[in-house]
């Protein structure tokens, strides 16, 4: 069997699709797609240049759709990726946690474990369960109010 730059789109194909089981955000699976299109164009006999631009054309037809359409269809609804410290957030209640290894105490935002810091006291170490209200994030410590102090 003689190798050709059609077994190149797909090897390449192959391995993008199997890449995108690891990240789960379709960009892989897009350029995967548009490597088997270009080697459909590399079977037809077009030149290497003509693969190429097929290649750019392909990718910039198939990542937008699968970002912006498709991609969406598959996350959890209600969860808008990309928001957290953007204010979204901003006078939300929140229940400190303990973290396990260090005990370090916390709140979850969209399922990631931030730090905390009381706005007025400074302190950071409440007990778990504690209502608090978030305010902002200093870094990647959460600023946060008691709840039992919140101001009407």
């Amino acid at each position: 069997m003689e190798w050709s730059l059609t077994h190149f789109w797909l090897i390449l194909a192959l391995i993008l699709g199997l890449a995108e089981l690891t990240s789960g955000v379709l960009l892989l699976l897009a350029l995967g797609i548009a490597s088997a299109l270009t080697a459909v164009v590399a079977f037809v006999g077009l030149s290497f240049e003509w693969q190429l631009i097929g290649m750019g054309g392909f990718s910039g037809l198939l990542v937008p759709i699968a970002i912006r359409w498709i991609r969406p269809r598959f996350s959890p609804k209600g969860v808008a990726y990309g928001t957290t410290g953007t204010g979204v957030e901003q006078g939300k209640r929140y229940r400190t946690l303990k973290r396990d290894f260090d005990d370090a105490t916390g709140i979850k935002v969209n399922g990631d474990f931030y730090r905390l810091r009381d706005e007025t006291t400074g302190v950071t170490d409440f007990p778990e369960g504690t209502d608090v209200i978030f305010k902002q994030f200093d870094g990647t410590t959460a600023i946060v109010q008691s709840a039992t102090h919140k101001e009407l």
